[in-house]
């Protein structure tokens, strides 16, 4: 006995092809009857078309009723939540668009900041770079005023000193020059005639001549009774004193001119301080501290300059009077002590035994430097004629100027 039984059409569909309408189902209950043939029905699949269109007109018009009902409820909702967002979109936005307009005004003013800093710093760097180049242009010519100044003092100063080497220089062969025996005139000017001593200045600064009114011409007339000419020695014996040599080689080894040492201790003792020993003991301790110290100027008078001396000068001695001895004697010298305006009018006499102190210190100091080149008995020698000098100064003799 055969059974018949529904398969689903979209399946059968799907696996053959076949009329979708209707399908051919067959299916043995009884195995044992293989032999048999299959009956084969025909099963109609699909309903008629009245019976669908009806039944899809219902459900049709159900579902429409349903989705317009859940639209009409759903709308006013839909609505109001569209709107809302709407809304809220809208105010986020403006929000947004004032905080844009916000910043973008900050940006404007940071930017007009910005400017007008740009425009200051711009302003500062003009004035500053005119500034810098005024204090360079300044510069440039102090520097050059400067350069100018110093290449001045520099040729100036290369003058003096080749004035000074040349000085030095005739200085030296005055010196190497001048022996004991045969001592230089142009070192030693008192020993020059008065026709070849018109104007000179001592080495040492001593003696210097201001006048302009050039030689003078003497009196007429006998010369002064003090006034004695020292004969020529054609031929002199002379001895060395061990004692006195002794004292001259221990200050030949440390040259200077402090007085502790022995060998000018005793000088000072026994010719400087009587040469050099006047009636105004005042006046004369400073005349021995400027010869010392090598600031005593010894300049000659004009005679015709003498009327219009200043009253200073005056009251300081006098033509017609020694400052020093105070003795009334005609004075053709008058002398500076260091940077001091007052003049001290002296006599011949006193002149004489000022220019004996100042020789000897003249040539200690050139053995103290070191310009004398000759040996130390020599040096001796000349040392023992200078304190002769003094000595002889001392007791008045001296020479005069013979016009």
């Amino acid at each position: 006995m055969q059974t018949l039984k529904c398969v689903p059409l979209e399946q059968n569909y799907h696996k053959g092809n076949q009329h979708p309408k209707s399908q051919f189902i067959t299916h043995s209950t009884h195995p044992t009857q293989g032999k048999q043939q299959n009956k084969r029905m025909l099963v109609d699949l699909e309903p008629e078309p009245e019976s669908r269109a009806e039944g899809a007109g219902q459900a049709g018009s159900t579902s429409d009723r349903d989705h317009g009902n859940l639209s009409r409820l759903r709308s006013p909702s839909l609505e109001i939540r569209e709107k809302e967002i709407r809304e809220k979109g809208s105010e986020i936005l403006r929000e947004q668009l004032d905080a844009a307009k916000r910043e973008l005004k900050l940006k404007d003013k940071e930017c007009e900041r910005l400017s007008r800093v740009r425009n200051q710093l711009e302003q500062e760097l003009e004035e500053l770079t005119a500034s810098l180049f005024e204090e360079a242009h300044k510069m440039v010519r102090e520097a050059n005023v400067k350069q100018a100044a110093a290449e001045k003092q520099l040729k100036e100063a290369q003058g003096k000193i080749d004035v000074l080497q040349a000085e030095v220089t005739a200085l030296k062969t005055l010196v190497l020059t001048s022996t004991p025996s045969s001592p230089n005139r142009q070192l030693h000017p008192q020993l020059q005639p008065s026709g070849t001593r018109g104007a000179y200045k001592h080495a040492g600064g001593h003696i210097r001549n201001k006048s302009t009114s050039g030689p003078f011409s003497s009196s007429p007339g006998k010369p002064e009774p003090s006034s004695v000419s020292i004969p020529p020695v054609a031929k002199e014996d002379r001895e060395m004193d061990s004692v006195l040599y002794a004292e001259f080689l221990m200050w030949k080894d440390h040259p200077s001119l402090d007085r502790s040492s022995a060998f000018l201790s005793r000088i000072y003792r026994e010719d400087i301080g009587p040469c050099l020993s006047f009636t105004r003991s005042e006046l004369s301790q400073l005349v021995q501290s400027a010869v010392e110290n090598n600031s005593l100027t010894i300049e000659p008078v004009a005679m015709s300059a003498l009327p219009m001396v200043k009253a200073s000068a005056i009251e300081c001695g006098g033509p017609k009077k020694c400052a020093l001895s105070g003795m009334i004697r005609l004075c053709r010298h008058r002398i500076k002590l260091g940077d001091k305006e007052s003049y001290y009018y002296i006599s011949p006499s006193s002149r004489a035994r000022i220019t004996a102190v100042c020789n000897f210190f003249t040539y200690i100091r050139y053995i103290q430097q070191g310009l004398v080149r000759h040996n130390v008995e020599q040096m001796f020698w000349e040392v023992t004629r200078l304190r002769r000098e003094m000595t002889a100064a001392k007791l008045g003799f001296y020479l005069t100027d013979q016009g």
